[in-house]
C-alpha cells in the first residue's frame, strides 16, 4: 500500500510546504521555518493538517461502558459533550496509545487516536469487543483541522463556517465539545490541542476541508495566521512537556512511569491492565519521566545516555532547543529515587558528558490554554 494523502495534500505541495512521510501518510513538516512557525503559535494563532488522526467510533447500548473498559481514566463520569485524555493499556499495564475520548452519551464514544497506532488500537477494540457495542474506523471519512494559538477563537468567530455556533464557541470549556449539521453532515468542535495553547480541533466530513481551511487563512490574514508543519508541532508539544507515542509512551512503559497517574482510576472497577497498574503503584515504578535543561545549545537526542554521578541512570527520550523559551531542554526517563534537585546530571552528547540541571516537567504552561 502506497503514502496515504490528507484532503488537504494538494493545499500544502501548492504552498511550497516540505512533505514527509509520516505514519504512512505524505504530510506537510514545515512550511517556512520550525522556529517562524512555533512562535507564530505561540504569540498569534496557526492551522494544522491533522486528519491523519485516527477516528474510532464506538456505538451501542453500553459503547462508554466498554470505553470504560477499554482506557484508564473514567469515561462513566464524564458528561454528554465531555472529553478526556487518556491511555489505553495492554494487560501488562503498558501503553498501547494515548487517545482521546470524546463521550456524546451512553451510547456513543469517539476515540481519537495516534496515526500511528489507528489500525492497532482498531484491531484492540474488535479482539475485545462486546456483542452489544459496534466499532468503527472513521479517519478515511473524516478530516481534522487543529487552530491553535492565543487568537484561535478570536479566528473561529470570525469566519461564516462557524457564524451559526459563534455562542457555542465564545463559551465552549477545555475539553468540551459541541456537534452541528453543516449541508446535513457532522461537524465536531472541540476545545483540545497539542501546542500548549488556547486551542480548537475541527473534525468534519473530508470534503468541506479544503473551503474551511482556505476560509481560515482568508478570514485570519489581519491576525497573522498560518499554516503549521508537523515539525513546529513537535517542538510545541515538546516546551508543552506533552507526550509523544514511540518517545516518551510505548508498549514497555507504563502511564505511571510517565506522569500520568492522573489518568489511571484504579477505584473505577474492572479495565485492561488494571491489575498491573495496581501492583506498580504499590511496589512502585522502575523509571520516572523528568526535564532537564542542558548548558549551551547542545541538542539531547532521543536515546542519548542520562548520568547521575558518572553512572548511567536513564536516557533521553525527546529533545531540542526550545524555540520559545530559547534553551536546550531534554524530557528523559530515569531510575526512580534518585534526587530531584538539579546537581549530579549529565547527558552524554557526542560523546561527552555535558551537565544538565534536572527541573520539573513541563517546561511551559500557558495560562489562557485551559
Amino acid at each position: 500500500m502506497g503514502e496515504k494523502k490528507t484532503p488537504l495534500y494538494n493545499t500544502h505541495v501548492e504552498r511550497g510546504a516540505k512533505m514527509v512521510e509520516f505514519a504512512g501518510f505524505k504530510m506537510p513538516v514545515v512550511y517556512t521555518s520550525i522556529v517562524t512557525e512555533h512562535n507564530t503559535v505561540r504569540n498569534k494563532v496557526g492551522l494544522f493538517d491533522v486528519s491523519h488522526m485516527g477516528e474510532l467510533e464506538i456505538t451501542g447500548a453500553r459503547a462508554a461502558e466498554f470505553a470504560d473498559y477499554i482506557v484508564t481514566n473514567n469515561v462513566d463520569r464524564l458528561e454528554e459533550g465531555q472529553i478526556c485524555y487518556t491511555v489505553a493499556c495492554n494487560e501488562n499495564g503498558k501503553v498501547l496509545d494515548d487517545l482521546l475520548v470524546y463521550k456524546f452519551s451512553d451510547e456513543r464514544v469517539l476515540l481519537v487516536v495516534n496515526a500511528s497506532n489507528t489500525d492497532k488500537i482498531y484491531a484492540h477494540l474488535l479482539k475485545e469487543k462486546w456483542d452489544d457495542v459496534d466499532v468503527a474506523n472513521r479517519t478515511a471519512d473524516v478530516a481534522q483541522i487543529a487552530v491553535q494559538g492565543p487568537l484561535s477563537k478570536e479566528l473561529l468567530l470570525k469566519i461564516p463556517f462557524c457564524s451559526d455556533v459563534a455562542d457555542r464557541i465564545e463559551t465552549l470549556k477545555y475539553y468540551r465539545f459541541f456537534a452541528f449539521h453543516k449541508d446535513g453532515k457532522e461537524v465536531i468542535v472541540s476545545r483540545t490541542g497539542y501546542t500548549g495553547e488556547l486551542g480548537f480541533e475541527i473534525y468534519l466530513p473530508a470534503e468541506f476541508a479544503v473551503d474551511l481551511w482556505n476560509e481560515l487563512l482568508a478570514g485570519g490574514a489581519e491576525l497573522g495566521v498560518e499554516p503549521i508543519g508537523l515539525g513546529a508541532r513537535d517542538t510545541l508539544r515538546f516546551e508543552a512537556s506533552l507526550c509523544l507515542y514511540g518517545n516518551e509512551l510505548d508498549e514497555e512503559t507504563s502511564p505511571l512511569e510517565a506522569g500520568l497517574k492522573w489518568l489511571v482510576k484504579l477505584k473505577k472497577g474492572d479495565f485492561l491492565g488494571r491489575d498491573a497498574l495496581a501492583r506498580e503503584k504499590e511496589e512502585g515504578s522502575k523509571k520516572t519521566l523528568t526535564g532537564f535543561e542542558i548548558q549551551g545549545r547542545q541538542i539531547a537526542r532521543h536515546h542519548f545516555k542520562v548520568k547521575y554521578e558518572g553512572r548511567v541512570v536513564g536516557e533521553v527520550t525527546s529533545g531540542t532547543f526550545a524555540p520559545y523559551l530559547k534553551k536546550s531542554l531534554a524530557m528523559a526517563y530515569v531510575e526512580s529515587g534518585l534526587p530531584a534537585d538539579a546537581n549530579g546530571y549529565a547527558i552524554e552528547i557526542r560523546g561527552k558528558d555535558i551537565e544538565a540541571k534536572r527541573i520539573a516537567l513541563p517546561f511551559y504552561k500557558s495560562r489562557a490554554a485551559d
